[in-house]
């Protein structure tokens, strides 16, 4: 470098890949990776403000102090409390659905029960021929009740035939 009278200061380019100038013994300087310069992160570039932040936290005055003590134990405690409740709830909750399914389980063989005999009887009752009888298996198979039947069209007159013909078989 050129004595020009001027302290020494040192070239460094920056991001942008400008060239910079910098005293020497400034902190200003990091460290150079490829031509260019970084600076250190980690925590205050000062010591003496990483003890002035630290002295701002111990002068918190001692009301505040106790206040966040007490909420933070006080939180503790109630997400002990809402950790307790929850497996509770959980043991609870197994306890019911597996009551349930029994139940369930219960159910559906019942009716697989049910279902068995009604189909037997069924398939028995088909299977008898008696002669007569045809138009009172018809008639099993019909709903005669005119009142459950509101939202569909008017059989009354099918219904009537049916009946008749239950009571007095056609013969021939």
């Amino acid at each position: 470098m050129m004595d020009t009278g001027v302290p020494l200061q040192v070239l460094a380019t920056s991001g942008a890949g400008r060239p910079r100038r910098c005293a020497a013994g400034s902190e200003d300087m990091g460290t150079t990776v490829n031509g260019d310069v970084f600076q250190e992160a980690n925590g205050p570039a000062d010591g003496y403000a990483a003890v002035a932040q630290a002295d701002r936290l111990t002068q918190e005055p001692e009301s505040i102090r106790k206040w966040r003590e007490e909420q933070r134990k006080r939180l503790q405690e109630l997400d002990a409390a809402s950790k307790v409740m929850e497996q509770e709830w959980r043991e609870k909750a197994k306890k019911d659905l597996e009551e349930w399914n029994q139940r369930q389980s219960e159910q559906v063989e019942k009716n697989k029960i049910n279902n068995r005999a009604s189909e037997e009887a069924f398939v028995k009752e088909s299977k008898e021929e008696t002669p007569g009888t045809e138009w009172e298996k018809v008639a099993q198979l019909c709903d005669f009740n005119p009142k459950s039947s509101k939202q569909c069209k008017d059989v009354s007159r099918l219904r009537s035939v049916l009946m008749s013909l239950k009571q007095t078989p056609l013969s021939r």
